[in-house]
């Protein structure tokens, strides 16, 4: 598809959109999914002082049009109990049309720790960040299936398992989700973390595939498009990972042709949100391209 035919479709599918019809064709399956954007897209910016937190919904409104945002605890660690920043943040949400879909939470604990009574304290400090999910109306809270890299292979999937089936019913009061990132180590394997849904046993509990996140330990990777494959059946949110691009457009590292048809075959029909973590394009551009993909790649129907 040219630059040409592909604005063309830009402009019939908004048109459409505008008085309700569907792109589609009648009969045909919708392969639709909508788009939000990772915050850490901006880590760069927001580490640099250039945006704050409190700028990210205008700026995935007004710069990239989008209608998502995936939020990072680090960027508002010292905020997460303060209800007037998080209704101010909130509002700003609100008034731009942009909806708080999950906080991404890090540094917080080994949900998987050999120890038990670690584990548990691993859970009780996620409370804060669940809570404030449900303040701002988000849908889940991320984590980590961390476990320390002790035991065998089944030891460390009962552990995690145990962290998250405690974190689970902790968040289950609060109408969240608790969904957990392929984010190194065994839970870059696919097999073990489809493992660990097994055993976790709660319909509230998922995965976050992450289309790049796949180095186990240096020197050993697991096939993304496997990975992918095993976690989409317990898919409640997808990260679409993109570091560079060649001239037409197309991400380098990942053939987002592939890995859609995968997340959508699926059946997954909910936000894909973009996380840019290049270094030859500045942020703002990489998001727009990983942003002009999918919109090309959805178009298409892939």
């Amino acid at each position: 598809m040219n630059r040409r035919q592909f604005l063309g479709q830009a402009s019939m599918a908004a048109a459409l959109a505008s008085t309700g019809c569907s792109l589609w064709p009648t009969g045909e399956k919708d392969r639709s999914f909508q788009i939000s954007l990772a915050e850490w897209s901006y880590h760069q910016a927001l580490f640099g002082k250039k945006m704050t937190h409190m700028d990210f919904p205008i700026v995935a409104r007004r710069t990239h049009d989008l209608d998502g945002i995936e939020l990072v605890n680090q960027f508002f660690k010292d905020q997460v109990k303060d209800t007037g920043y998080l209704k101010e943040f909130k509002g700003r949400a609100d008034s731009e049309g942009v909806r708080c879909l999950l906080i991404m939470c890090d540094g917080e604990g080994a949900l998987g720790d050999p120890d038990a009574g670690r584990r548990r304290q691993a859970v009780e400090n996620h409370r804060k960040w669940a809570e404030a999910a449900k303040y701002l109306g988000c849908h889940s809270i991320r984590v980590n299936a961390e476990t320390n890299e002790v035991g065998s292979f089944e030891e460390q999937q009962k552990r995690a398992a145990d962290g998250l089936r405690q974190l689970s019913d902790l968040c289950r009061p609060l109408g969240l989700n608790c969904i957990v990132e392929n984010h190194g180590h065994l839970s870059s394997n696919g097999k073990w973390l489809a493992g660990v849904m097994k055993l976790v046993g709660k319909s509230n509990c998922g995965i976050l595939p992450d289309f790049g996140n796949f180095t186990i330990r240096p020197g050993q990777t697991y096939d993304r498009y496997v990975g992918v494959g095993e976690m989409m059946p317990y898919a409640k949110a997808v990260s679409a990972k993109s570091y560079d691009f060649d001239g037409e457009g197309n991400c380098v590292e990942t053939d987002y042709r592939k890995m859609m048809k995968i997340v959508l075959d699926a059946g997954y029909r909910g936000f894909v949100g973009i996380e840019y973590e290049g270094g030859k394009l500045p942020e703002r551009e990489g998001i727009n391209a990983t942003r002009d993909l999918l919109i090309r790649l959805r178009l298409e129907g892939v």
